[in-house]
């Protein structure tokens, strides 16, 4: 962006996402940003990395920070690192979005909140509050959350339906430091397109193969290359066993081409253009609880 046409009062900031796994920290992001760069599914942490969103307005720039889900159940390499990330996270950000389910407050939801920095402004964000048939029982619900953080702000919203996300933007923005604009307008990510291939791909594989998984399944992306408009892509899904392997493959390979096609028309749509993609399974088991092999699969 041109620094001579940015305003004296231009706003731009990161914003830290965060909240317990599935309350629609991903589907928010997307959502605010017009883009799908964040995945999404039903099964617990499916984000796994800091992901950055972008959005640009004439007098801000929102820079929006996916987290991980805080994981709690398990104690492997991998979930050590992925709460590393989301910690490291809350402590540079300049505004947190602290995201919870209308109605619905536990213990693991407590334990992010135990996270929260005291002196970084945050705002308590009541996702899927279009669910709550009695819409006054969001107000002593939302009280309730309000008296164990000291929040800038309160907002419910609806992240599918695009419920009352203006007011949230209107929020954030009041709170975002006066700073003049770090990524370019058009930008939507600081994310490659080779990592937002690998992420595509693992969001498929989560979905079509569901809970019969391991979480700890994971998508490396081999060879990216492009031609013009053309992208080539070649990708390996790593799984921890054998049987993982023939459930991710299924009848006669027709999962694994489901997992391709679905793929393929979301790496188009989100490239702007044709995607050659080839997939096959690898069987790599203990790699979620090796540091070494964390890192060389990128996770930080």
């Amino acid at each position: 962006m041109n620094t001579t046409t940015t305003p004296d009062t231009f706003r731009c900031g990161y914003i830290a996402i965060v909240g317990r796994p599935n309350v629609g920290k991903s589907t928010l992001m997307n959502v605010l940003i017009g883009a799908k760069v964040s995945i999404t599914s039903r099964k617990a942490q499916t984000t796994r990395h800091r992901i950055t969103g972008i959005q640009t307005v004439d007098d801000a720039q929102f820079i929006y920070v996916d987290t991980p889900g805080f994981q709690t159940r398990h104690s492997n390499a991998l979930n050590k690192t992925l709460n590393k990330t989301v910690t490291n996270t809350l402590i540079s950000a300049d505004v947190i979005l602290y995201l919870i389910e209308a109605g619905t407050f536990g213990p693991a939801d407590q334990q992010v909140i135990d996270l929260l920095p005291t002196d970084v402004p945050c705002i308590l964000v009541i996702n899927k509050s279009d669910r709550v048939k009695d819409k006054a029982a969001l107000m002593p619900f939302a009280q309730q959350i309000a008296a164990k953080h000291d929040f800038a702000a309160i907002v419910p919203v609806s992240a599918k339906l695009k419920f009352q996300l203006d007011g949230l933007q209107n929020e954030i923005k009041r709170l975002l430091p006066e700073n003049a604009p770090v990524f370019g307008p058009d930008d939507i990510t600081d994310r490659s397109e080779k990592f937002l291939a690998s992420e595509i791909v693992r969001e498929k594989l989560f979905r079509l193969v569901g809970d019969e998984l391991p979480y700890t399944s994971t998508v490396l992306i081999e060879k990216f290359e492009q031609e013009g408009d053309l992208r080539r892509i070649f990708a390996a899904i790593l799984v921890e066993r054998d049987t993982h392997k023939s459930m991710v493959i299924g009848n006669k390979g027709a999962r694994l081409k489901e997992v391709s096609t679905q793929s393929r028309l979301d790496m188009e749509k989100l490239f702007g253009g044709p995607v050659y993609l080839e997939i096959w399974v690898k069987v790599k088991s203990g790699w979620a609880d090796n540091e070494a092999g964390l890192r060389a699969y990128g996770y930080e």
